[in-house]
């Protein structure tokens, strides 16, 4: 399937102006047009990715995919119930049922139901449409492309991730720390031969990780691992080769090759949050808003909550009454989440660091 730029007509009627085509944006996307709002979707990229990425759909998000009408598609989908089987220094110690409240799948597949939903309500998501200015007056927003095409809106969501583009076009600091020291490379791979049936995650006494996440329905694995270093302690750039080398170096399970990395990727702890959500008719929600420690799989489940709010609160201005009042509900209901979202991920973060050093113990210190 190829996607090629929507050509619909820079002037027709917008409501609101979606930037981001990521689970934040097409929950809000998907949410405003069932309560009747005209909706614009535009995305930078040429077409949607597939990477895992963020992999656990909390209750909160799926009672959110309820009221969307997909929350079916999303538990046929994901595996509920996962086991954690953890290793230390290359012997299996135990596993670790954990209970069916989180449903993991890749964010690919979220993001492939959301795009088929917000399809079947009538949206078309405009790829290569990359934001270059934003501007404002008391009855809307105009942005300008770089195609040079004008879109203009009542209001503009900027739903584009932690480098977003609208944030920075908004003059919103976006305050915090990236921890450059604590890192970790991810991707996603094929590893036949190795049990689908467990997370399997190998620690080391020296702190060393390497984790293999099964994504359901697929051959993929996604992995999350130290990072490699060469004879300098230099750190190198994530690939396939350097991914079997850490397998090896932790698994200690020569039988097992890594093939088919179809995502190679490096993570790394930062700690960070706009200081508004709001300036004018333009929001922020999700990662363009909040970036913290993945620990307890918060980041896209605190998106998708930001999208819940932002679509009821410019739902109800649209309706035409007190619109400022109700406008300032979104960041006094957020930014105070986003807060205790970045405390609470970095307390887990924290745990989980002290966790894996003792054999038999992983990520779950994260989840309690």
């Amino acid at each position: 399937m190829s996607y090629a730029p929507n050509a619909a007509p820079t002037d027709a009627p917008t409501d609101v102006l979606i930037v981001g085509s990521g689970p934040t944006g097409l929950t809000l996307a998907c949410d405003l047009v069932r309560r009747g709002a005209r909706v614009r979707v535009i995305d930078q990229r040429s077409a949607p990715h597939r990477e895992s990425r963020g992999k656990a759909l909390h209750p909160t998000s799926l009672e959110v995919f309820e009221t969307l009408g997909v929350a079916e598609r999303m538990t046929s989908t994901g595996s509920a119930g996962l086991t954690f089987r953890k290793y230390f220094d290359g012997e299996h110690i135990n596993d670790t049922p954990r209970d069916s409240t989180a449903l993991f799948m890749g964010q690919w597949q979220i993001e492939g139901i959301l795009r088929e939903r917000v399809t079947e309500l009538g949206v078309d998501i405009e790829y290569d449409a990359e934001v270059t200015t934003v501007d404002q007056d008391a009855t809307g927003v105009r942005v300008t492309l770089a195609d040079g095409r004008t879109l203009r809106a009542a209001y503009l969501a900027g739903c584009d991730g932690g480098r977003s583009t609208i944030r920075r076009q908004l003059g919103i600091s976006f305050e915090g720390r990236t921890c450059d020291e604590e890192a970790m490379v991810v991707g996603d791979v094929t590893a036949e031969g190795l049990s689908r049936e467990y997370w399997h995650q190998w620690f080391t006494s020296d702190g060393g990780a390497m984790m293999l996440c099964p994504i359901p329905g697929t051959d993929t694995f996604q992995l999350q691992a130290s990072p490699e270093t060469d004879e300098q302690g230099q750190r190198l750039a994530p690939s396939l080769e350097g991914f079997q080398r850490l397998f090896d170096q932790h698994a200690r399970m020569p039988g097992i090759r890594l093939t088919e990395a179809t995502w190679l990727s490096t993570w790394r702890v930062n700690v960070r949050m706009a200081d508004r959500m709001r300036q004018g008719r333009c929001f922020l929600a999700g990662d363009a808003a909040h970036v913290h420690p993945i620990a307890g799989g918060l980041g896209m489940n605190t998106g998708i909550q930001d999208a819940a709010a932002l679509g009821r609160i410019l739902a109800e201005a649209l309706a035409g009454a007190g619109e400022e009042r109700i406008l300032e509900a979104y960041e006094a209901e957020r930014l105070p989440a986003a807060a205790h979202l970045l405390a609470d991920t970095s307390a887990r973060h924290d745990r989980v660091r002290e966790a894996i050093r003792e054999p038999g113990r992983g990520i779950e210190a994260a989840l309690n």
